[in-house]
């Protein structure tokens, strides 16, 4: 059972299926695109779109708004300072922000950033920056049906092989969770050695943060050697492992907005805060009012409790049970803060230049007003300018995001009732073509239309 009550609710739309199919129409097939009324239920993504406690709405409320020094960053820095150890901290309006800065202060054009695998954001930050974002899964990764408790973890061969050669490495960033990578934890037995390999080669090595207490609990569910330990322990450990973080507070800090940087180096320090305060804000504030950042202390207080994560690991395997029962495979084993759905084995009648995988996020928001993302070939295959596929993604999944305190089970069951409609005649679901792709981050602002 949720360890929590609910005291506001706010009603949801309901819609038919010919609104939904004007809407999408509309929004030229991206989901990116729909009005947030004409969405039932959005599990687009888990970033910033969590239920507040009563805690943080109160500390809210004490939110000091000075410009300088407020009393709001002071208790901001001391949650952070006490979690991380680090001893250069900053907020900052979200986790893209963070990237930035650290990148414009270590990576120079031409240079690579190693990663177990970049985020969408993280990797474009990079290549704006001239650099070359480089990912290293671990073997165990290509299977996404094995019961391998770390598929999140850094090929540690590949990495002492990469750092050895001709390459100019700025930095490893280590995403945990693998977000990328399909949710998938990475272990602190991984992160050690990986942090040693760098550290042997002179490379700064950081972490992709974002969802710190996620990885903690799988760590302390599934590593040997950490069952006795509590997330915010091992939280603690693997921050101290690092030279720094970014991370977007807006997922294991369950608000919505806000961000971090942190270092533990005085002279990169000095760099990353003039361009924080250049294009961010004061140090003391970095973009974020002070009711932010009390309640951004508060989530960080309340995201390690372990009856909070074991009650929303529960609930994101409750939804990978339901799609196992509907017939619907899923990246094992299921993560925390999302579950990932093989799309390309569900509709194997679409070849990848169709995008399957954002073809069965398409019907799932036709046939139920559930709104989610497509990771696939539409998003990291290689196209040429007319948005044809070149290279094929490895796998065509679709990524359905648990917001934090947000759904009940009923809602979730809903979810699986709507797959269930789906994987009963799956041939009939169209593929896509684009109309219009960017060259960057495309899945954002891409438009497409049915290929029948």
């Amino acid at each position: 059972m949720e360890p929590y009550r609910i005291k506001v609710v706010e009603p949801i739309p309901i819609t038919t299926r010919e609104h939904r199919e004007r809407a999408l129409a509309a929004a030229g097939y991206n989901p990116f695109n729909l009005a947030a009324a004409d969405v039932t239920i959005d599990l687009l993504s888990d970033s910033g779109t969590g239920a507040l406690s009563a805690e943080q709405q109160s500390a809210g409320l004490r939110g000091d708004e000075t410009y300088a020094g407020a009393r709001s960053y002071y208790r901001f820095r001391d949650v952070v300072e006490d979690l991380t150890g680090y001893p250069h901290l900053w907020p900052v309006h979200q986790g893209r922000a963070a990237e930035r800065i650290l990148f414009t202060a270590l990576l120079e054009p031409g240079q690579v950033c190693v990663s177990n695998t970049h985020f969408d954001t993280t990797r474009a930050n990079v290549e704006i920056l001239g650099g070359q974002a480089v990912d290293l899964p671990c073997q165990a990764a290509k299977d996404l049906d094995s019961d391998a408790p770390f598929k999140g973890d850094i090929d540690l061969d590949a990495l002492e092989a990469v750092l050895s050669g001709p390459q100019d490495v700025a930095l490893v960033l280590m995403t945990i969770t693998n977000n990328g990578g399909g949710g998938q934890p990475v272990s602190m037995g991984n992160l050690k050695a990986a942090a040693a390999i760098a550290r042997r080669h002179g490379v700064p090595f950081f972490l992709d943060a974002a969802r710190f207490a996620e990885n903690a609990w799988l760590v302390t569910q599934r590593e040997p050697g950490y069952t006795d330990r509590t997330p915010r322990e091992v939280a603690e450990e693997a921050f101290r492992i690092s030279d720094g973080c970014v991370a977007s507070l807006k997922k294991d800090a369950i608000v919505h907005i806000g961000g971090l940087l942190a270092v533990k180096d005085p002279e990169l320090a000095q760099k990353c805060e003039l361009l924080l305060i250049a294009t961010e804000g004061f140090r003391t504030y970095g973009g974020l009012a002070g009711r932010d950042l009390e309640m951004l202390a508060q989530g960080l207080l309340e995201v390690t409790e372990p009856s909070y994560l074991r009650a929303r690991a529960e609930a994101t395997a409750y939804v990978a049970d339901l799609a196992a029962a509907a017939g619907v495979d899923s990246v094992r084993p299921t993560g925390v803060h999302a579950v990932y759905l093989n799309a390309g084995r569900l509709l194997p009648h679409l070849p990848p230049a169709r995008f399957p995988g954002f073809a069965l996020a398409t019907e799932l928001y036709l046939a139920g007003g559930i709104r989610c993302a497509e990771l696939g070939s539409l998003y990291l295959g290689e196209l040429d300018d007319g948005g044809n596929l070149l290279k094929a993604a490895p796998y065509e999944l679709v990524r359905l995001a648990i917001p934090r305190r947000v759904y009940t089970q009923s809602h979730l069951e809903y979810v699986g009732e709507v797959l269930a409609g789906i994987a009963q005649d799956p041939e009939r679901v169209p593929g896509y073509r684009l109309t219009h792709a960017p060259p960057l981050l495309r899945h954002f602002n891409c438009r497409l239309e049915p290929v029948s």
